[in-house]
């Protein structure tokens, strides 16, 4: 049997806990708080936000492109950067172990590096 089938959260956990703190900094470098981005992103409740941001929940694939644009992140960069955190063996799949990407020792060393900021 496969071990992410029979334990998924001793992996998903983790990397939803890299995810919040990556779209957090993000969310801080754009001087944004929680409730501007839930404004920005047409969301109804800011909580969502901490839920994001705390590893409890994530963002829906056809939120991505608000959200990437909200936060000033290329779209692509965003979505797949996502993919990674919230559907590893997809990721893998599609990129191979981190794909074209270097790994970012900044999140759990689960990160890949190479998301770009728009307008850099």
């Amino acid at each position: 049997m496969n071990p992410e089938t029979v334990r998924p959260n001793a992996i998903t956990r983790p990397l939803r806990v890299a995810a919040g703190q990556w779209l957090k900094s993000l969310r801080e470098a754009k001087g944004l708080t929680q409730r501007a981005l839930a404004e920005q992103v047409e969301l109804r409740y800011y909580t969502f936000i901490s839920q994001i941001e705390g590893g409890y929940g994530k963002i829906p694939s056809e939120q991505y492109p608000a959200w990437a644009n909200a936060l000033g992140v290329d779209q692509q960069e965003f979505a797949k950067q996502l993919i990674y955190y919230y559907d590893p063996v997809l990721y893998r799949m599609l990129f191979g172990q981190t794909g074209n990407l270097e790994v970012d020792p900044g999140l759990l060393d689960t990160s890949p590096s190479g998301t770009t900021r728009q307008g850099a």
